[in-house]
């Protein structure tokens, strides 16, 4: 039995419209605007020959892509505060839902924050070390990630149901380290000793708490938040982060850091990546998803962007091509999509937007795909407020799961079954493998699993019901698939 997403198996039959045939077998789950969710199918066939001269979806697994890290969304204090609104057993249910492969979205890649950032909204804005000029860090703790609306409960009961990795970012450094929070929020070089040590500091602390943060990124939207400029993060990196994080033999990776869109990554990356000195020390190159800021037009293209952003990330991408690509971020929020109003967004429809841009990155070459806030309320929160810290009282935002904090009703949004439907289905180490193809409204990529298994995820945008076809290994598989929706298929290769 699935946890709180109901199954809706009433109909299923009629939902798919699989013509069966003798051949290689494949089994179906769906997600889709007609009531199906994550329902499991009827099984279908493969059959015989390529379907010559017919719109077909090719797939090739002898053309390997990228491995995947995984799939997820983030860790706020937003998110438990909505948690502990219910009871027990149903805070439990939801985890399940999220973090349970079998039961639930078996969520693999998720993401937590250093310190303040706008959804940490237990309390005021706050470091780990708000002592000035404490550079020994005889003050630091984490202390607020302790209490009952805290970041180390959240993760310790999201890991009874689920593994993950954890990376971690941080919006601001202590404001003590800053040139001045108020007129100048670069960090003051005199303190990168002492920053490096906080970093430091905060993995050491969790993982005495048994949680190991396996990806720090330095600074989440640096010259956003944290005014420094690239080329001295790579100064920070290569001379004090780096450094000590070896010399303390931490086994935590590093990222540089987080910029807000694919284009801003692609131009701002190069002056770090291209200095051995300092990439020597990195992981993974992390992104983030908020492209549409330079949008004039609404609502945006579902397959992409005018300012071929996805283009930007994949030529960085094949530039450096050792580091993993990762999408660390995205979210509707008020100040920022007004398109997407109201928020946050309840209809199941809506996630068809969202499972094309994964599939947009995940083409690009991104090996993970983690989103903003997990959960929050029926009013798009709560959220913290510091103006100074550029955290606004207007901002409302969509997350994944919405907990009405008031009637303690659950919704699953159209965001998590897409979500759902990767994670769930392609795990840490499948690789994408060539899917060549093209139908109007349609979308399919493939995904190679441990011995021979193969997962395609079928995105079907068309408001109609559509025929697809799949070919594989000198074979073809018929499907007939409902409108806004998206379609798991998964079958054992065999040549």
């Amino acid at each position: 039995m699935l946890a709180a997403p109901r199954l809706r198996l009433l109909g299923v039959f009629f939902l798919l419209g699989v013509r069966a045939w003798s051949g290689q077998e494949v089994e179906l789950w769906q997600s889709a605007d007609n009531g199906a969710r994550l329902a499991r199918l009827p099984g279908a066939s493969f059959a015989p020959g390529e379907a010559a001269g017919l719109p077909a979806f090719r797939i090739d697994p002898a053309v390997r892509h990228q491995a995947m890290i995984g799939f997820g969304a983030s860790f706020q204090e937003a998110g438990m505060i909505c948690l502990n609104s219910l009871d027990a057993e149903a805070r439990d249910r939801v985890l399940q839902a999220l973090f349970d492969p079998v039961q639930g979205a078996g969520f693999t890649a998720m993401k937590t924050v250093l310190g303040a950032t706008d959804f940490m909204s237990a309390g005021p804005f706050f470091s780990y070390d708000d002592t000035p000029g404490d550079r020994e860090m005889k003050f630091f703790s984490i202390g607020r990630d302790l209490a009952a609306n805290g970041l180390v409960p959240y993760i310790k009961h999201a890991q009874r149901y689920g593994n993950f990795i954890l990376q971690a970012t941080m919006d601001y450094p202590p404001d003590w380290m800053l040139v001045d929070v108020k007129t100048n929020q670069d960090i003051d070089p005199q303190y990168y000793d002492a920053l490096a040590l906080y970093y430091l500091r905060y993995v050491q602390a969790y993982k005495k708490e048994g949680i190991t943060i396996d990806y720090l990124s330095l600074f989440n939207e640096p010259t956003g938040y944290t005014q420094i400029p690239y080329a001295r993060i790579g100064e920070l990196l290569k001379k004090h982060v780096g450094p000590l994080f070896h010399r303390s033999e931490v086994a935590t990776r590093l990222i540089l850091g987080e910029h807000w869109d694919r284009s801003g990554a692609a131009r701002n990356y190069p002056v770090v990546l291209d200095d051995p000195e300092a990439s020597r020390y990195l992981s993974a190159i992390a992104y983030h998803g908020y492209d549409w800021r330079a949008q004039a037009v609404a609502p945006i293209p579902k397959n992409g962007y005018a300012n071929d952003e996805f283009a930007r990330i994949a030529a960085l991408h094949k530039k450096y091509r050792l580091l993993p690509l990762w999408m660390t971020e995205v979210c509707y929020w008020n100040g920022g999509t007004p398109w997407a109003k109201p928020l946050p967004r309840y209809e199941f429809a809506d996630g068809d937007f969202w499972g094309n841009q994964i599939l947009n990155d995940l083409e690009a070459g991104a090996a993970g795909w983690t989103y903003w806030n997990m959960i929050l309320d029926q009013n798009g929160g709560p959220w913290l407020v510091s103006e100074v810290h550029h955290d606004g009282e207007q901002n409302q935002q969509h997350p994944v799961v919405i907990i009405d904090r008031e009637t303690h009703t659950v919704s699953y949004t159209g965001l998590y079954y897409y979500l759902a439907h990767f994670s769930k289905f392609i795990r840490p180490g499948f690789v994408r493998v060539d899917t060549a193809g093209a139908m109007p409204g349609v979308r399919c990529a493939t995904f190679s699993g441990p011995h021979g298994l193969l997962v395609a995820e079928i995105l079907n945008s068309n408001a109609t019901e559509t025929e697809v076809r799949l070919v594989a290994g000198g074979q073809t598989l018929l499907l007939r698939v409902p409108g806004v929706s998206i379609t798991t298929c998964q079958w054992t290769h065999r040549e």
